[in-house]
């Protein structure tokens, strides 16, 4: 299929963007979680969330997380009580499928006890969501204007949207402006109302600002913004997007005491 790359609002219009948003003002800043920050070489993506010292953080086994390989499932901080898993379709797919999997701190204790298997450590599946993600699939090396979305394990600290918020545990940053963008998706369908809801993925940002915040510890050339929204009915320019309703619940549901992480990717990648 051949891919038209959308025609987006004036703050979108900027640069071309390897994710969904565009550079915002950062005017309004969060007090910042230490759980979340990563320092540039865990914003890259395949290395994992980083500790607040900045090293990486303790793996547990995930074993019971279906569909994640040995190599994904080391990424899975020892603390993360609740796991996004977005599986994409293909590598150069733009659908997917999003599962929210949480367990208890006792289900951790008991996992470490029992090396990461067994009844204790079972990780409790949410309903299987549809989703669209980058136009042309998934890398593990994303880059500006690629049009696909970034491979690994990222944290979730940081939501706003347009709408005021609904009930999230994560700090929200409600800008009606700043959340403004208009214009046709790659399918020629209305992007209005697709940052209702965001949910920021700590992929080359700073974590514990807005998600309109532009710091790039990556650098601009890595791309960013990439970030759960609402779903335009079209594959995205890098973020992975829900229906209206999924988000909202997303959202009432993620809990930064319980270190939330999202493990994104296609299905080949994410089973290594």
């Amino acid at each position: 299929m051949r891919v038209r790359i959308p025609a987006v609002a004036t703050a979108l219009a900027i640069a071309v963007l390897a994710g969904c948003a565009g550079p915002g003002d950062g005017s309004r800043k969060h007090a910042a979680d230490t759980r979340g920050t990563a320092d540039a070489k865990g914003a890259a993506g395949r290395s994992g969330p980083q500790s607040p010292a900045g090293r990486p953080a303790p793996a547990e086994r995930a074993d019971d997380l279906p569909g994640l390989g040995p190599r994904t499932r080391a990424e899975v901080p020892r603390d993360a009580e609740q796991v996004v898993v977005v599986t994409g379709s293909g590598r150069d797919a733009s659908r997917s499928t999003v599962v929210l999997y949480e367990r208890s701190a006792a289900d951790a204790k008991a996992g470490d006890r029992e090396g990461g298997t067994g009844g204790g450590a079972a990780w409790r599946a949410g309903p299987t969501w549809k989703a669209h993600n980058a136009a042309h699939g998934w890398t593990e090396h994303h880059e500006q204007g690629d049009l696909r979305s970034p491979i690994g394990v990222f944290g979730l600290t940081d939501a706003g949207g347009k709408l005021p918020d609904p009930g999230t545990r994560l700090t929200y940053d409600h800008a009606v402006q700043g959340f403004t963008i208009s214009g046709t998706g790659a399918e020629g369908e209305p992007l209005a109302g697709a940052f209702d809801y965001v949910v920021a993925i700590n992929y080359n940002r700073k974590a514990g600002t807005s998600p309109r915040d532009w710091t790039r510890p990556l650098g601009a050339e890595r791309g960013g913004g990439i970030w759960f929204h609402v779903d335009h009915d079209g594959p995205t320019q890098g973020c992975v997007s829900l229906s209206k309703p999924h988000m909202r619940t997303l959202l009432r549901t993620l809990d930064p005491d319980r270190h939330p992480v999202v493990v994104m990717g296609d299905a080949g990648s994410l089973a290594r």
